[in-house]
């Protein structure tokens, strides 16, 4: 009896070690070069920040890391396709705030967002601005409650389209605040910010990332950031928090997922891979100061948790103000 409970265990030890070769070929990775998905064009936030990594990566893990702009519906299309690639390590899909918004805004998505992607890591985080002319009078956003209040309709203000994170968050602030402004919705933070430089709008909502140089070249005027903190950015802009809505938070932000059954290890080494990318003091400083993130670097089960609650706050929004998108 003991000699067969011992060659049982030597057979064990012999299988868990004809495994290990197994386990060693799936964290071969990468062995050719790996796309990055971006669902949104050339520019922007979210591309250069793909580009970035890849950047960083390529020296690293031997591969190219091929960025591939799949622009549409709100960056629903690129995450479709990443959403039905082969789950085999070698597509990414990285993500803007909409990503939380879509699968309310857009009805019928070919895709389950929850479901269909699996979380590889939140990056970042960033309060919106919101900007006005340096000819109109409004100094902090008590100025523009009075006059709407004053004069209902008279005040405007620019997003970069209907059911963007700008437009619901002025959106939930204007009920919260018990007062309306017109949304006038632009097909992208360019034309929005053109028409805030020439006066076509009395207001404008956007990344600060976006709206900063423009701040501090003189020709816009910050008035809020949409965190419960002032943005390092702006760091003389005072939050929402600060001008009547206690404790309002509303943050752009960006994460990284992979088509869903993609292998674990292969996940867990590729999340190692980019935390050492995001500790490097000069992307830190490249993404606080250029694109004015601040860094979250955080587990796939926390980017999860994050995801399910942005869609199910912003969801709410979209059905109870029946948004639809542009």
């Amino acid at each position: 009896m003991n000699r067969l409970n011992m060659l049982r265990a030597v057979a064990g030890l012999l299988t868990a070690f004809a495994a290990l070769p197994l386990l060693a070929q799936k964290v071969d990775w990468p062995t050719r070069p790996v796309r990055f998905i971006v669902p949104f064009p050339p520019g922007g936030t979210t591309d250069p920040l793909a580009r970035l990594v890849g950047s960083k990566l390529t020296p690293v893990l031997g591969q190219q890391f091929i960025v591939d702009n799949r622009p549409g519906a709100s960056g629903s299309l690129g995450a479709g396709i990443a959403a039905k690639a082969t789950p085999d390590g070698y597509t990414f899909l990285f993500v803007f705030d909409t990503h939380a918004v879509n699968p309310t805004l857009i009805p019928n998505l070919p895709f389950d967002t929850v479901k269909d992607l699996a979380p590889v890591m939140l990056v970042a985080t960033a309060p919106n601005a919101i900007v006005t002319n340096v000819a109109k009078p409004y100094k902090g956003f008590s100025d523009v409650i009075k006059a709407a209040k004053a004069k209902p309709d008279s005040v405007t203000y620019g997003s970069i389209g209907s059911g963007s994170l700008g437009h619901l968050t002025l959106t939930l602030v204007q009920q919260t605040g018990g007062f309306k402004i017109v949304h006038i919705p632009y097909k992208g933070g360019g034309p929005m910010t053109v028409a805030a430089l020439g006066g076509e709008i009395d207001l404008a909502i956007g990344t600060v990332a976006l709206l900063t140089p423009y701040v501090k070249g003189g020709k816009l005027r910050a008035i809020a950031v949409t965190g419960d903190k002032r943005s390092s950015a702006l760091p003389d802009v005072p939050s929402l928090a600060e001008q009547g809505f206690p404790g309002f938070s509303a943050l752009a932000w960006w994460g990284i997922f992979a088509p869903a059954a993609t292998p674990k290890p292969i996940m867990d080494k590729f999340h190692a891979e980019l935390t050492k990318v995001f500790n490097l003091p000069d992307v830190r400083k490249q993404l606080a100061e250029t694109l004015g993130m601040d860094l979250a670097v955080s587990s796939p089960a926390e980017l999860q948790k994050f995801l399910v609650a942005e869609i199910a706050r912003w969801g709410k929004v979209v059905r109870e103000h029946n948004i639809r998108a542009d």
